[in-house]
């Protein structure tokens, strides 16, 4: 053993595990800079002003919470002026824009900035926390929010006075417990004694061009990157076959690496295919490589198939007469036409385990949800299996009309005009059945139906017309975007978080759509972070639709890192958005042109009398393992690569091969890289040793970990338990060696690096289960 283990092995578990049970406290809200409130919902502009707390524009808190806070800080009976108004600040930080961003989980106090830093995430020049020590120190508070009781202890009787003295030792104590103490730069804020205020950062240059290979050339509508993290992705096209392909690796010459005559599965027996009908959306479970169930969105006609049944989109729950609809689009009669999701597999297909599977079985193994369709247009059907959570998030149009005439968009009871997001993990209980499911799936317990009775249970997100192709960032899962498809005037790109209203069918865009619409049906929408009119693309014709879209964190292009790119179905127009300023949830879009590069693998035309790539139509964006992006069009597959293959000039391009591992990210990633780093040496070091070698100390630790009591469960004495952000992890004992960057791995949504051989990332919460290996 080295003298480093020896020195860790001696060390008395016990007095570790108080160490460690505050680190796992100190894991904040999912890692987010989007203005964002604790409760994971989207700020909202105030019916009423706040009369107590000074927060304008977007808040965190509405009237009641602003009366309920003011009682709060009255019954404290503050004396002293200077000591009562930073108090007050401190209650009312809640209702800051970003206290998502502020407040360690269960925490009822802010960080409170600590240091001298003046960076972005540190906006105070001086120490909030020591000035608050200073002032409040002798003052005496009724039900102080300081008691250690918010740290674990044992905490103060009900209206109990204290002072700061009373209850902590030294300021040191208390800004150890209350205080930001990073020493590095990191996208989560401290509380200075206002609201936050971001930096101004200058608006980056936008890119000159975006330069494509084309290495395919069927038109494919869908992809999904292989979840065991390979050079291979899944593709599908509208009629409904999947295929499983090859990405050739950059500068290799080859094109995409697919047998058309031998899909992976096909579909197209179940799904109704024509222009607006078909397979709409595929997911492959997170734990695809263990478990082999994948998912397909589609659409299946009622009169030609007998397993396309459900109910109408448009019942008598949602004020809807389906006998008040006129026939359109070939259906003879409404909700003909139904949105379908439903689970496949690949066990079974052959003796190798589902990380090898290259066909999948065409039977339905479980119905996820259907849905008829009042109409023939607007229904969506992409799904997404949500990164950190491991929820499907299902998105759904308004069903069609002109101005979604039953106003099925707004209606909390309608899942049309939603993001549904469901746990198709989870066996329905017989508890559910009081719920009126639309399928075979079970509720989050987080859904806003937890906090809003008046929603249906699996709505995420409402107030959205056609979402055709919503995107989680890679780098920031908490960023999910949602293009949605205009009717007349405006294309939009949306934000999505908890709870949120999208305006739909009260605005298109920003402009008024429904009109005699009362400010309280209206007051809460969320408005879109970006969009176009449909004649800025084409005086003549305008817009056909919005297509997203994909966060670029590649570094092929290193001048598009971190863009989102979005474009026009016409293929006459693509942008690209730059987050102004960071972390602000504020996007500044610039109109790119689109290049062919030279050496493309299969041949990639330009549009007549321009410089412009022959795209035709463009379907979708893909993105795969080495988070490279693909633009799906009807002329094939095209990739982004080096802007220098189009002559587009990129000062950050280097003449070397594109490395596939982004640039160092925010601090943080460090700052939880640094937590779980600390958490897996107190747990690991012990097993860096000879696994024969075992001591009394061993047994000793072994039990001491089997008792480690900080909210985790399911702790056994055969297993080291190690903690993660979100969950915790079990590794055996025996023959044990972690490296630490594979440690890094389980950060895989934060730290993007190549996941080791062994590693699988399993669970809804990406808690990572190490693979015993010889050392």
């Amino acid at each position: 053993m080295t003298e480093t283990t020896i020195s860790l092995h001696m060390i008395k578990m016990e007095a570790l595990l108080p160490l460690l049970c505050l680190l796992v406290l100190m894991y904040p809200y999912p890692s987010s800079s989007l203005p964002m409130c604790t409760s994971l919902r989207a700020p909202v502009i105030a019916k009423e002003a706040l009369a107590f707390c000074p927060y304008k524009g977007r808040v965190c808190c509405d009237s009641t919470k602003d009366s309920q806070l003011q009682m709060q800080f009255e019954a404290m009976n503050i004396s002293l002026p200077d000591c009562a108004s930073a108090v007050k600040s401190i209650l009312c930080a809640t209702c800051d824009q970003f206290s998502a961003n502020l407040f360690r989980v269960e925490s009822q106090i802010p960080l409170l900035c600590n240091s001298q830093d003046s960076s972005l995430s540190k906006q105070s020049s001086t120490s909030f926390c020591t000035n608050v020590w200073d002032k409040c120190q002798n003052i005496s508070i009724r039900n102080s929010p300081f008691a250690p009781s918010l740290k674990g202890a044992a905490g103060l009787p009900n209206n109990a006075s204290s002072t700061l003295t009373d209850l902590w030792q030294s300021q040191t104590d208390f800004c150890a417990a209350f205080g930001d103490n990073d020493d590095d730069e990191s996208t989560r804020y401290c509380f200075d004694g206002g609201p936050v205020q971001l930096n101004s950062t200058p608006t980056p240059l936008p890119p000159e061009g975006l330069c494509l290979e084309r290495l395919g050339d069927k038109g494919y509508i869908n992809m999904a990157a292989h979840p065991d993290g390979s050079d291979r992705a899944f593709f599908s096209d509208l009629p409904g076959k999947i295929w499983l392909a090859t990405i050739p690796t950059h500068g290799s010459g080859e094109p995409l690496g697919v047998d058309e005559s031998t899909p992976f599965v096909d579909l197209t027996d179940q799904v109704k295919y024509d222009t607006v009908f078909g397979l709409m959306g595929i997911a492959f479970h997170p734990n695809f490589t263990e478990n082999g169930r994948f998912f397909a969105s589609f659409n299946c006609d009622k009169e030609k198939s007998t397993t396309c049944s459900g109910r109408c989109g448009c019942n008598s729950d949602v004020g809807c007469d389906p006998s008040k609809i006129a026939t359109s689009g070939g259906a003879d009669h409404p909700c003909q036409y139904h949105n379908v999701v439903a689970e496949y597999t690949v066990n079974g297909t052959s003796s190798e385990p589902p990380a090898k599977a290259t066909k999948g079985k065409p039977a339905e193994v479980r119905r996820i949800l259907t849905i008829g369709l009042p109409f023939t247009n607007n229904h969506g059907g992409q799904i997404l299996f949500g990164p950190e959570d491991g929820y499907l998030y299902i998105m759904l149009g308004d069903g069609g009309g002109k101005n979604d005439p039953f106003m099925l968009a707004q209606n909390k009871k309608s899942l049309l005009g939603k993001i549904m997001r469901v746990d198709v993990d989870t066996i329905p209980k017989e508890a559910d059945d009081d719920l009126n499911l639309w399928g075979n799936y079970s509720i989050p317990p987080d859904n806003p139906y937890s906090e809003d009775k008046e929603l249906s249970p699996e709505i995420w997100a409402l107030g959205l017309r056609n979402p055709w192709r919503c995107t989680f960032d890679s780098q920031r899962p908490s960023y999910f975007l949602c293009t949605d498809v205009g009717q007349d005037h405006y294309e939009e790109i949306d934000v999505i978080t908890k709870g949120g209203n999208y305006g739909w069918s009260i605005y298109e865009g920003h402009l008024p759509v429904q009109k005699n619409i009362s400010d309280s049906n209206s007051s809460d929408v969320i408005f879109p972070a970006m969009g176009y009119n449909h004649y800025d693309v084409n005086k003549k014709e305008g817009s056909a639709a919005i297509t997203g879209g994909s966060f670029y964190r590649s570094t092929t292009d290193p001048c598009m890192y971190g863009s989102y790119l979005y474009a026009d179905l016409y293929a006459t127009a693509l942008w690209a958005a730059a987050e102004t300023p960071t972390n602000s949830g504020n996007f500044t879009s610039t109109s790119i042109p689109f290049g062919c590069g030279r050496g493309s693998p299969l041949e990639c035309n330009s549009v007549p009398n321009t410089n412009l790539a022959a795209l035709g139509y463009i379907y979708s964006f893909g993105e795969d393992n080495k988070k490279d992006v693909y633009i799906l069009a009807s002329t094939g597959v095209y990739r982004v690569v080096q802007p220098s293959r189009c002559n587009y000039t990129c000062a950050k391009e280097k003449g070397t091969s594109p490395v596939q591992t982004p640039p160092s990210s925010s601090s943080s990633s460090s700052s939880l890289e640094f937590i779980s780093s600390l958490i897996l040496v107190l747990l690991t070091g012990y097993m860096l040793k000879d696994s024969n070698n075992k001591t009394k100390d061993d047994d000793a630790l072994e039990a001491g970990i089997s008792n480690l009591d900080c909210g985790i469960e399911n702790k056994t004495t055969e297993h080291i338990v190690a903690i993660s952000p979100f969950e915790y992890s079990v590794i055996d004992k025996a023959k044990v060696f972690i490296p630490y960057l594979q440690w890094q791995a389980h950060l895989k949504h934060l730290l993007p690096v190549e996941i080791p051989s062994g590693l699988k990332l399993k669970g809804k919460k990406w808690t990572a289960h190490f693979v015993p290996t010889e050392n």
